[in-house]
């Protein structure tokens, strides 16, 4: 098996005795996993070509961030290098079901084929400009946002879903999959118009749909086009911008700019990620949070 290591570094202590363990463990099966080691911070695209499995060491922050550089025949096996449980101050580790402790026997199960397989939708966003260039976003496994670079400015743009459309004037579209709904949607979002929408997903809706959420749209238009405030659809949202300078942010990273007269088309049909767990399913996680 060809695989990769990338670790949080930092100055603390506990990040580097959670390093040192992996290694070990690593060295200890280096008949079986080649691996190569990476920090985060000097990691690039090409070192995830030709692996079968990605390990990440750190919190859910270094999972996402290292997540758009994965595609998706690739295994990813996130390990909290600090978990909550443990200390107060450390990390909840939501997409890593793996920690220094368990990491021996999860690495085997692993190599044996038993772990359990998560395949979690991404939402991506393609930018045509309105001189035909075209650009696509990372993916995101949390949350995406459209909105002005400036943020003291509205948001504005036609949106289009399906048939539907609208002119709005927002603080920006936030979108969110299934898996991703707690980072900053369920923080954002009305939670009596969340939690109904949240009633009615199937469970094979999971895969496909995401969370459209127009933040701070004015009440009138809510109550005029309320598939514009808050959607949960499999539907491409279609955005066309009136804004001089406006960014597509997924996941918190790699801003990509667009000016006014571009096109962005935003849906959960991106590359998923085959995320290993080996407790409970991500869908398990999620409901407990519900």
């Amino acid at each position: 098996m060809q695989a990769l290591l990338v670790y949080k570094k930092t100055h603390e202590e506990v990040h580097d005795r959670a390093l040192l363990r992996l290694l070990k463990v690593l060295e200890a099966r280096k008949d079986r996993v080649r691996t190569e080691v990476r920090p985060r911070e000097q990691v690039r695209r090409a070192d995830f070509l030709g692996r079968d499995l990605v390990v990440v060491l750190g919190g859910d922050g270094t999972l996402t961030s290292i997540s758009h550089n994965i595609d998706e025949q690739t295994l990813v096996m996130g390990v909290n290098s600090h978990p909550k449980e443990d200390d107060p101050a450390g990390s909840v580790g939501f997409y890593l079901d793996s920690d220094p402790e368990t990491f021996d026997s999860d690495l085997e199960r692993v190599l044996e084929g038993t772990a359990i397989i998560n395949t979690l939708p991404r939402l991506q966003a393609v930018i045509d400009t309105t001189s035909g260039n075209r650009y696509t976003t990372d993916p995101a496994l949390n949350d995406l946002l459209v909105a002005n670079t400036h943020q003291y400015a509205p948001s504005k743009y036609l949106v289009r879903r399906g048939s539907n459309s609208a002119v709005q004037s927002s603080s920006g579209l936030l979108f969110a999959t299934w898996y991703g709904q707690h980072a900053w949607l369920s923080h954002a979002a009305p939670a009596d118009e969340l939690n109904k929408l949240r009633a009615q997903v199937t469970p094979e809706q999971r895969v496909d749909h995401c969370f459209v959420y127009a933040r701070d749209l004015p009440q009138a238009e809510r109550a005029t086009a309320p598939w514009a405030h808050l959607a949960w659809t499999a539907t491409s949202t279609v955005l066309v911008s009136d804004m001089h300078r406006g960014y597509v942010v997924p996941d918190g990273w790699d801003e990509v700019h667009f000016n006014r007269g571009a096109t962005i088309t935003v849906d959960a049909h991106g590359p998923a990620l085959n995320l290993l767990t080996f407790r409970t399913t991500m869908d398990s996680k999620v409901d407990r949070l519900r």
